[in-house]
């Protein structure tokens, strides 16, 4: 009976059918493993590949794991430039050469038809194709693909093998795939090359701007900054505890009062500060909106602004507008003044010549009186003249001794009167130094009054002014000094950094501008010198102007 059976079955196909349908199925698995096979090919490569991948690299990886599923003995990329194909990036590295592609080259073909193609071609049409020695050739079956941005054909991929007919249009339509996933990679590297190029050409402009530049956020946190901190300011900045604005920049543990950021934020608009450090530095601070897409603030720009010397020039500028008004004047006084006191000094004279030489006589002293004091008078005018007219006369040899006289003539009654002692201490062997002499007045003067005005404030018998001059010997060199010593009241701690900056005083409004140590500080710079400050709280203080006998 199962002879029969089996004998029907082969007499009428049956047996032949179901070996036909074992045989399809297999195929059909092998299909499906094959198709499976390159859909984790290209996501491999879409995974492996890197956006900072050179092109010559997302080739070879395509070319490393090709021939698991495709016939693969080269795999190139061609692009267009200036209207003419370029074998851009091409596996194995050294495989060929291609000088020029001919114009039935398959890939022109393929890009100017938009559409994927399957070439099996002779040895005569491959002859643009200079294989290296060391591989096998010629190449024989080619299945290339465009590569498209958007619309536009940017390019083509190039998949050959040694065999003939070795591509089918499912090869192909992988090829295609392979093609497009390739483009979309490649795209993506030129894009973040881009931005990768744009970011640091903005972080370059960034640090390449000389003032200090911070980014915070709404919550006060530091995003960015160029590093051009003041030194004066690193201390708090490198031993801050976390990154707020108001710990690394101030020293706080909390916001500042008032802070800008908060009107910003409130505003809208930008805010500008002056901020003036425990240092003595003068900062202008800008603060600038950052707005996302959303037109939302995100974030502060905040630009610091040293202004410490402009307004030191600034304070030099007022002076010199001060003193040219004195000058006018001054010019004005002794225009007035000149001609009377000549007819007071010259008849004062005539009168004393008439009288005789008799010393006793009181009329005589009493002429003797009139002429010295009227030659005093005389002698301080011209003084003032030559003080308010500094900026005319250039540097010259000084006796700096003769110069502190010139100015205690001019003050000392001004001092004396309220009840203060000046003892002068000057050495006599002060050699001439090359100075603008109206200047060093200038100094002085301002160290004077300075003092008198700290004597004024305390409660003593005995308030004392002591001016003297000496020699140094410093590092090999030879230094001027000129000294004001008082007993006043002397300056806080807190404040010896602080006295330099424009416009600080610790006087009443009517009594000071705060321009005077400014300004006196630029001149003793101007001569190569300094000024040097000790003081003690509640004792007194003392103003040295160190200048440099011997000139470089």
């Amino acid at each position: 009976m199962d002879n029969r059976e089996k004998l029907l079955e082969q007499l009428t196909g049956v047996d032949s059918s179901k070996l036909n349908y074992y045989v399809e199925l297999k195929k059909r698995n092998q299909q499906v493993l094959k198709q499976n096979s390159r859909l984790e090919i290209l996501h491999q490569l879409a995974r492996d590949i890197n956006i900072d991948m050179s092109i010559s690299d997302i080739i070879e990886g395509a070319f490393i794991k090709l021939p698991q599923t495709l016939p693969c003995d080269f795999l190139g990329l061609v692009t267009i430039r200036n209207g003419e194909l370029v074998l851009k990036a091409h596996m194995p590295r050294d495989f060929c050469k291609i000088e020029n592609f001919p114009a039935h080259s398959p890939s022109l073909n393929v890009i100017r038809q938009k559409k994927a193609g399957i070439f099996n071609l002779t040895s005569h049409e491959l002859e643009h194709v200079r294989i290296n020695s060391r591989h096998h050739g010629p190449l024989k079956s080619l299945a290339v693909a465009p590569m498209f941005k958007r619309e536009e054909v940017i390019g083509a991929l190039i998949v050959a093998s040694l065999d003939d007919s070795a591509y089918s249009e499912a090869d192909l339509s992988f090829v295609q795939h392979l093609a497009d996933q390739l483009s979309i990679c490649i795209h993506n590297a030129r894009l973040y090359k881009q931005v990768s190029r744009a970011k640091k050409e903005w972080e370059e402009t960034f640090k390449a701007v000389t003032d200090p530049i911070f980014l915070v956020d709404t919550d006060y946190n530091v995003l960015l900054h160029n590093g051009r901190l003041p030194s004066e300011m690193q201390g708090f900045w490198n031993t801050a505890v976390n990154n707020k604005c108001f710990v690394k920049l101030h020293g706080r543990s909390e916001p500042c009062p008032e802070c800008p950021i908060i009107e910003v934020q409130q505003t809208g608009s930008p805010v500008f500060r002056r901020w003036q450090t425990e240092s003595g530095l003068v900062l202008d601070l800008s603060y600038y909106p950052v707005l996302n897409e959303d037109r939302q603030l995100s974030a502060v720009t905040i630009i610091l602004k040293d202004v410490t010397q402009k307004i030191k020039m600034e304070a030099q500028l007022v002076n010199s507008a001060k003193l040219a008004a004195l000058g006018e004047m001054a010019a004005g006084v002794a225009h007035e003044l000149n001609s009377p006191m000549t007819v007071i000094i010259g008849t004062a004279q005539m009168l004393s010549r008439d009288l005789g030489q008799d010393v006793h006589d009181e009329k005589s002293e009493a002429l003797s009186d009139i002429i010295n004091c009227g030659l005093r008078c005389k002698r301080i005018i011209q003084n003032l003249l030559t003080f308010s007219r500094q900026d005319q006369l250039s540097v010259a040899q000084v006796d700096l001794n003769s110069e502190v006289e010139r100015v205690l003539d001019m003050i000392k009654y001004q001092i004396n009167r309220s009840q203060i002692w000046i003892m002068e201490n000057l050495d006599p062997e002060l050699p001439r130094i090359s100075v603008n002499g109206p200047q060093i007045q200038q100094v002085l003067t301002n160290f004077l009054i300075n003092a008198r005005d700290a004597l004024a404030e305390v409660e003593r018998k005995e308030k004392i002014i002591e001016v003297s001059t000496a020699v140094r010997m410093q590092s090999g060199k030879r230094w001027a000094v000129i000294g004001v010593s008082d007993n006043g009241i002397g300056i806080a701690p807190e404040n010896m950094s602080k006295i330099f900056t424009p416009f600080y005083t610790s006087k009443e409004a009517t009594k000071g501008t705060g321009l005077g140590l400014s300004v006196s500080l630029g001149i003793a710079e101007s001569h190569g010198g300094a000024i040097e400050v000790e003081s003690r709280l509640g004792e007194g203080s003392t103003f040295s102007l160190v200048l440099p006998i011997d000139q470089e």
